[in-house]
């Protein structure tokens, strides 16, 4: 366990680039969409977010995920540290309960006024790709990181559970965020178990009612238990518009203006208590 706490790090910072650079080419080869804005505006600002996000959590936080998970499981704390169920049935079930959460999070920063300032940063990019997926204000990732921490705890997964679910979410969230074109029955056949990037791009509209739908970074499941599933945005994917109706320049995209996003503007139509309103009637 110690060299899993140790290593944890090094083996998320190689799945990332490696799944990074593996959508990127994907991205150059098959695009889904025409690239308007240069990507070197965007992914130098986009990357120098998640650089800070990073350099914060590691600041804030003396143990992580994996770390507590070990903590959790050495000391018997947490409802499935309380079970006498075969391992395997274990992580299945921590898995899907963290996937679930991560879920309903998401919901939340959507519907509370305040936490839609936040994650409106993550919707707020002008195009749709595979730093998209990781584009979050260093707030958004804190509360994010403490609602995990404090999740782990009652839960008790072990850290193995934790560790895999930690690469899934994040691999998962590069490769549904990217602009690359499926065929349309691969498409059909992987939404009945992951996310497929035409499925989250619906979420990427600037229309409020396809915003509020798609919630799922990783499972598709809970949107449509939920009834939150929406198949195609109804302008179709390469005539759909991304983002949200503030923050449309091209100076949004820079990092000071990413990190100050929040304070600036109401938090106007988006959210899901709002969906009725249009965003210029919300003040």
């Amino acid at each position: 366990m110690e060299a899993l706490v140790t290593h944890e790090p090094t083996i998320r910072l190689i799945v990332f680039f490696g799944i990074l650079i593996g959508m990127a080419a994907w991205e150059l080869a098959a695009p889904q969409r025409r690239v308007e804005i240069p990507r070197l505006v965007r992914w130098s600002n986009n990357l120098a977010l998640v650089a800070l996000d990073a350099v914060l959590v590691r600041f804030l936080f003396p143990v992580v995920a994996v770390g507590l998970a070990v903590i959790a499981q050495e000391n018997g704390w947490g409802l499935l540290n309380q079970l006498s169920i075969p391992t395997w049935v274990v992580t299945i079930l921590a898995i899907l309960a963290l996937d679930l959460a991560i879920y309903l999070q998401h919901v939340l920063f959507h519907a509370v006024p305040v936490l839609w300032r936040l994650h409106r940063v993550h919707h707020a990019d002008l195009e749709f790709d595979v730093t998209t997926g990781v584009r979050f204000h260093p707030f958004e990732i804190v509360i994010s990181m403490a609602i995990k921490l404090l999740l782990i705890l009652a839960l008790g997964p072990s850290a193995i559970a934790v560790l895999f679910f930690e690469i899934l979410l994040n691999g998962a969230s590069l490769f549904n965020h990217s602009n690359v074109r499926l065929p349309p029955k691969l498409d059909a056949a992987l939404r009945l178990f992951i996310v497929t990037p035409d499925m989250h791009r619906v979420h990427h509209s600037i229309l409020p009612s396809e915003t509020n739908s798609n919630f799922g970074f990783n499972l598709p499941w809970w949107d449509w238990i939920l009834g939150a599933y929406l198949a195609q945005p109804s302008a179709g994917h390469t005539g759909m518009t991304i983002g949200i109706e503030q923050f449309r320049t091209k100076r949004d995209l820079w990092l000071d203006h990413l990190l100050f996003q929040p304070f600036r503007g109401p938090a106007s139509g988006y959210p899901i208590n709002r969906t009725s309103q249009k965003p210029e009637d919300d003040n």
